[in-house]
Formats: structure tokens, C-alpha cells, sequence
């Protein structure tokens, strides 16, 4: 806890010495802005503590308790959050976003009329947004108010009548409403639309399984398996297919990799070991029914199936205990009665059995009334797994996770050390760009990578030794400690007392570094505008990249300025491949792709081992339909070392 006093502290201090009260308003605009950006590349508690110095000057304000509840979120004290976004609620009610926050906290606190209400209210405000949409009809949909959820998707059906993740949702809201028709109609839409997609073949596969329709289902389920999937589930459910077609290596096949997929599933061991009872392998059968039975002890139903297996194993104890717990639970399940009659009879215990047997008579004897208790009689078939959950990114939205869950990795896989070793290609990447390339101090290991990250107006920098660390190209920056902050807060408060004496390029280009590494981007754009004004020839391509990158941080960052200062280092070093790079990637997130692959290509011209120039123009490829040029330069990328490439390379082919 000290660690973070002493952090705000010092920050306490640096906007003191920066900023007079008579520019309060720029004060908290400043820190505000600084604070976005450490919610933004995931510095939670650093934005906490920004968040906290607007807070404590203008408390009347209602932006930094959103932000500060934001990264509360992300840190998953929900109290804290929800307290902050009832704040910002009362300065400003009419904030979608506020409402949309509330929202979360509210469904992560299983208070689901309140978050329904305030997706409402988030759509009061803004109501075509996709999000807020989306999971309010979550949000019913668990309630079980499934009509009004299937009208939240019916209106976003009528926006996005192709949108596959849509209809996936209607599916699945179907299915919970029991309306397995309609859910196989909006899946076979959703294949439609989106036919790499494991979930949805998945999710048909299962639709078809409860309609009886097998041949079907098994087509679905393979083709599921074949793009990659790693849902047991899939593997449950063909396995039962297998099983029902007496294809029972099949079977056992399949549940094998389901139990690698999910050690920790009872279905998986459940399947498998009715699976082994029906082949005559009793004390196998045996050890996976009591491992499901361990791993979901609530599931009375699956004692009945152990019951038989005991029988076989002559355990006649242990089969009247078995039935007795599943008695206690389904008191109208005959078949209970008789095992347990014939387990006590092979002990002897005639009269216990008698009990029994007399029990399941009078019970018999009662036919409409053990018809009207049918929806509480157990299970004891193979279990129908789930379908393999779409990826809903509107439920991650303040998660910094991946959705991908590493848990299930098969153990295939979690024997490697290393993420670059094993079937990488089977291994979940998402489809996003490399990021931009920028000088730092400090940088993460991309030692596979032979992209060449020298330039020669960076390393006579370096080797003049003026600055207080050797600067570095790099696309993945480090994290920094609470250490680090301090040490750099300090380093500023140094720099601002040298510069103020001597002014100079190197001091205000070392102070900009300083205010970049804290994510104080705005100031370090103020210093690099400085710099400019003392520097020489070989100083400005370096100030005006940095400038370049920095302003792109800028949560608010003008577009048409960052393409301005690259044009004009490329002006000052024409073959400045990081500077051909960034400007490539700012173009694709304008959309202006054409244009994006033709700076690529330049920055391939320059370097032509450049691996993440390949990698983001195989993307852009890719996207614009492009796919034998853009597997070619994924494939490119993976040989210079970006080993993600693998796995969209298996997806896009």
C-alpha cells in the first residue's frame, strides 16, 4: 500500500511543479487525460491514483469517478466500482456509458433487474448501440424473460440482418427458451454467415442431437472438431453418436479427448465410464464414475449408473447406499427400488429387500401420479453436453483477459515450457495487428523475431551516451513496477530543473521520454514540439517519430497531424521503415487499406525482414479478400519468428 502513497505522492508534486492553480482547469484536464491513458494500456492502479488527484480537486466533476470505477472493474472490486459509478451517476445522469458500467457491476453482482434496468437506461441515451443491446437481452435472457430478450435481438437482426454473432445469440436464447426449432433455424443462419467458426457448427451439431437428427448432428460435430475445436463437449456428444451406432471404440476415443480437454468435467468421466460398463470393463467403468461423481456430488443421478457397475462387482453394499441417496432425491424412480431389492437380497437381507420390492409396487400402483412427477425424474442416459459457448465480447468488455481458457489446453500441449514450442498452430490467437514500433528504454524479449530494430541516427545517439539509458526500437514495451514509476517521476523532476536553467533539444527530447514511459503523452508531445525548436538535422527525425507515436497514444490523438510527422521524417530518411510502418497501421485503422498495403510493401522494401510489416499486411490482405497474398505473407511472418501467424494461417486457409 505504501508503494502507491509514495507514487501519488510524487505525482502530486510533478503537477504542482508543472502546472500554476491559476490553469487549474488545464490541470485536470491534463490529469485526466494521463489517466485514461494508463486505463487504457491496463495500468489500473497508476490510473487509480491520476483518477484520485482529480477527485480530491474538483469533486463536483463527474468523468473521474466513471474512469476510476472503470478500472475498479478491471481490478474486480465491484463494491469499490459500484460505488464510483453511483457517484458519477448522481453529477451526471445522463451519461450512457455510466449506466452501461452500473450495468456490469450489477450482472457480475447477480442483481440482474437492476442491470436490465440500466441497459434500458443506457439505451434511452443511445439506443442504437450494439453493446448495450446485447446484453440487455443477456441480461433477460437469464432472468428468463426469453420473449422480451429474442425482441432485443429481433430489432438487432433488423440492423444487422448477416451478423452471425446475432444469430448465434437468438439461437441460444431459443434453446433456453426449449424452442429447439426455431434455435436450429437462426444456427443454420449463423452458418451461413460464419462458417470457420467451431461454436456455430457446434451449436447446430447439439440443436440436431436434441431433435434426434444424428446423421446430421455428427456432420455438425465433426466439421466443429475439424476447425479446431478444444470444447469437450464436442467430443461428448459425438461420442454419443458413436454409442448409439454401437461404434463404441468410436465412442471411447472420443471421450478420451474429451477427459484430456476438461480433466475437471463429470460429464466427461460420467459418458465414458457408462461407455465402459456397456463394453464389460466394470472396474474402469467404476473409476470414472466415481471421479464424476467426486467432481459433481450434486448429481444424484449419476449413483444409479455406479449402482450397476457395483452390481457387476458384486459390491452389494455399496449399491443400497448408491440408491438410497438417489431414492432421497427422486422418489418416483422405480428402477432405484429394484436395484437397491436385489442388492440387499444378495446379502441376505430378505426383509430389507421386501421393503423395497413393496415400495416400487405401491409406487406402480400410482401411475398418474408418477407421470405428473416425470420432470423430476433423473437422467441416467449418457449426458448431452452444451454447446461450445460463442465468443460474446460484449460480456468481456472490461475484462483484460483473453476468452480464450488456458485451463483447457489438452495435456498435450501444457507438457511445453514455451509458448513457441508444441502444435502451436492449434494454439487460439486473435486476428489483431502488430502494434507500432517505438524507441523506449526499455523493451520485451522478441528475440525469435529478425526484424532489424537498428537504425543509425538511434545508435550515435546511443553512443554519445547523453541520455540515462540506451534507447531501443521495440513493438512491445514492458509494464513498469511502482519502482519504476517513482524512479521516472523523480527522473522528470531533475530534467524540468536542468532544462529550465539550459534549455536543449537532448533535454527536452530525455524529459519527453520520461513523460512518455508514465504515459503522460501529452506533455511528452509539448516537449518534442520544443526539442524541434533547438534541434539539428541529426536530432529531427528522431524528435518528430517519437512525436509521431506519442500523439497516436493520445486517446484523442488528431490522425491527420501523426501521418503529418511521419511524412515528415520519411522526407528527412525516406527508407525509415518504422516510420513507413506506423504510418501503414494508422491508414488500416482508417480503413484506408489500399493505401495501408502500399506503405507496408515500403517498409518490407526497406527491411526486407521485417516480420511484423508482413504480418499486418497478410492481415490487411486477408481482410480485403486477398487470401493467397495474405497467406503468403502470414507465412512470411511466422518464418521471421511471429509464430501467432500458425494458427490464422490454419483458420483463413
Amino acid at each position: 500500500m505504501s508503494r502507491y502513497r509514495n507514487t501519488a505522492f510524487i505525482l502530486l508534486l510533478l503537477v504542482a511543479a508543472v502546472f500554476s492553480p491559476a490553469r487549474a482547469q488545464l490541470n485536470t484536464d491534463r490529469i485526466t487525460a494521463i489517466g485514461r491513458n494508463a486505463l487504457y494500456f491496463e495500468d489500473y492502479v497508476l490510473s487509480i491514483q491520476y483518477f484520485n488527484q482529480v477527485i480530491h480537486l474538483k469533486p463536483y466533476l463527474s468523468e473521474p469517478y466513471f474512469y476510476r470505477a472503470i478500472a475498479k472493474i478491471q481490478l474486480e472490486d465491484y463494491q469499490g466500482a459500484l460505488r464510483d459509478c453511483n457517484a458519477a451517476i448522481e453529477r451526471n445522469p445522463f451519461s450512457p456509458g455510466c449506466y452501461y458500467a452500473r450495468g456490469y457491476i450489477y450482472r457480475q453482482l447477480n442483481r440482474l433487474e437492476e442491470a436490465e434496468a440500466d441497459y434500458t437506461e443506457a439505451l434511452r441515451f443511445s439506443p442504437e448501440n450494439r453493446t448495450y443491446m446485447l446484453l440487455r437481452a443477456d441480461t433477460r435472457a437469464q432472468m428468463k424473460h426469453y420473449d422480451a430478450a429474442l425482441e432485443d435481438i429481433s430489432q438487432m437482426l433488423k440492423r444487422e440482418p448477416q451478423s452471425a454473432s446475432v444469430w448465434g445469440e437468438k439461437g441460444h436464447i431459443s434453446i433456453l427458451k426449449k424452442d429447439t426449432l426455431t434455435a436450429l433455424e437462426a444456427f443454420e443462419k449463423a452458418s451461413q454467415y460464419d462458417k470457420t467458426n467451431p461454436a456455430v457448427w457446434s451449436a447446430l451439431g447439439v440443436t440436431n442431437l436434441m431433435l434426434n437428427r444424428e446423421d446430421e448432428a455428427y456432420v455438425q460435430l465433426t466439421q466443429a472438431i475439424n476447425l479446431g475445436s478444444k470444447w469437450a463437449g464436442d467430443y461428448i456428444n459425438r461420442g454419443i453418436i458413436h454409442y448409439h451406432r454401437h461404434n463404441y471404440r468410436g465412442a471411447l476415443s472420443d471421450y478420451d479427448q474429451a477427459v484430456k480437454i476438461a480433466p475437471k468435467e463429470a460429464d466427461c468421466y460420467y459418458n465414458r465410464g457408462v461407455m465402459r460398463q456397456e463394453v464389460g470393463d466394470y472396474n474402469r467403468a467404476l473409476e470414472d464414475l466415481n471421479t464424476a461423481i467426486s467432481l459433481d456430488p450434486e448429481r444424484t443421478e449419476m449413483r444409479y449408473q455406479r449402482g450397476l457397475v457395483e452390481m457387476q462387482l458384486r459390491q452389494w453394499k455399496a449399491v443400497v447406499r448408491d440408491m438410497d441417496s438417489l431414492i432421497a432425491r427422486y422418489p418416483y424412480f422405480l428402477p432405484a427400488y429394484y436395484l437397491a431389492s436385489q442388492a440387499a437380497d444378495k446379502q441376505g437381507l430378505t426383509k430389507t429387500s421386501y421393503q423395497y420390492r413393496q415400495k416400487a409396487y405401491e409406487l406402480e400402483q400410482k401411475k398418474d401420479q408418477i407421470q405428473s412427477q416425470q420432470a423430476s425424474q433423473p437422467n441416467t442416459d449418457l449426458l448431452i453436453a452444451d454447446a461450445q459457448p460463442q465468443k460474446k465480447d460484449h460480456r468481456k468488455e472490461f475484462s483484460t483477459s483473453t476468452a480464450q481458457d488456458q485451463t483447457d489446453i489438452p495435456d498435450e500441449e501444457q507438457k511445453y515450457d514455451s509458448q513457441t514450442r508444441g502444435s502451436i498452430q492449434k494454439k487460439h490467437q486473435d486476428v489483431v495487428n502488430e502494434p507500432n514500433i517505438v524507441l523506449s528504454y526499455y523493451s520485451q524479449d522478441m528475440s525469435l523475431r529478425r526484424t532489424n530494430y537498428y537504425h543509425p541516427l538511434v545508435d550515435e545517439l546511443n553512443k554519445a551516451n547523453i541520455l540515462p539509458a540506451a534507447l531501443k526500437f521495440t513493438a512491445q514495451e514492458l509494464t513498469l513496477t511502482a519502482e519504476m514509476v517513482d524512479y521516472h517521476f523523480a527522473n522528470i523532476n531533475h530534467l524540468t530543473q536542468y532544462t529550465d536553467e539550459n534549455p536543449s533539444a537532448i533535454l527536452y527530447l530525455a524529459r519527453a521520454i520520461e513523460f512518455a514511459i508514465i504515459k503522460d503523452y501529452a506533455s511528452a508531445v509539448d516537449d518534442c514540439t520544443r526539442a524541434l525548436l533547438l534541434a539539428n538535422s541529426r536530432l529531427e527525425p528522431i524528435i518528430v517519430f517519437c512525436r509521431a507515436n506519442w500523439r497516436y497514444r493520445m486517446m484523442d490523438g488528431d490522425n491527420e497531424l501523426i501521418l503529418r510527422d511521419y511524412d515528415h521524417v520519411l522526407t528527412l530518411q525516406p527508407d525509415f521503415s518504422f516510420a513507413l510502418y506506423n504510418k501503414a497501421n494508422i491508414l488500416c485503422a482508417r480503413k484506408d487499406y489500399q493505401e495501408a498495403i502500399r506503405y507496408y510493401t515500403k517498409a518490407i522494401e526497406a527491411d526486407n525482414d521485417f516480420a511484423e510489416a508482413y504480418f499486418n499486411r497478410g492481415l490487411t490482405y486477408v481482410f480485403t479478400g486477398e487470401n493467397e497474398k495474405g497467406l503468403a505473407d502470414l507465412s512470411k511472418a511466422g518464418e521471421l519468428g511471429i509464430y501467432q501467424a500458425y494458427n490464422l494461417i490454419t483458420r483463413f486457409k
